[in-house]
């Protein structure tokens, strides 16, 4: 399911800022983008991610939804997804995850 930024949507979205040197940007990137793929994507309650690279090169972000805190919390506590959070707080100089709601939305 692709990504749906709207206020009366039910989910709750993870905001994970990670700090990166960059000579490492890409490979977080390429870390966080296959646990996705290869495990978060299956487990309950997932609803998409989005993986950012800052321009200067010393920051990503990952946008995630999820359908409830539970479910996302259920992941992070998973045995499976345990080893690839690990690897990837291994690149990141610094991550800073924190959960959010939708207050608005304003488009074209």
């Amino acid at each position: 399911m692709a990504t749906t930024i709207d206020p009366t949507q039910p989910v709750t979205t993870l905001i994970n800022v990670f700090t990166v040197r960059p000579e490492r940007q890409a490979e977080l990137v390429a870390l966080l983008s296959k646990a996705t793929d290869e495990v978060v994507a299956g487990m309950p309650g997932f609803v998409s991610a989005n993986i950012h690279a800052s321009t200067d090169g010393v920051r990503v972000v990952n946008y995630a939804q999820w359908t409830s805190a539970e479910a996302m919390g259920a992941m992070l506590a998973d045995p499976v997804a345990q080893p690839h959070l690990a690897a990837a707080a291994e690149v990141a100089e610094s991550f800073e995850p924190h959960t959010y709601t939708v207050e608005a939305v304003h488009s074209r």
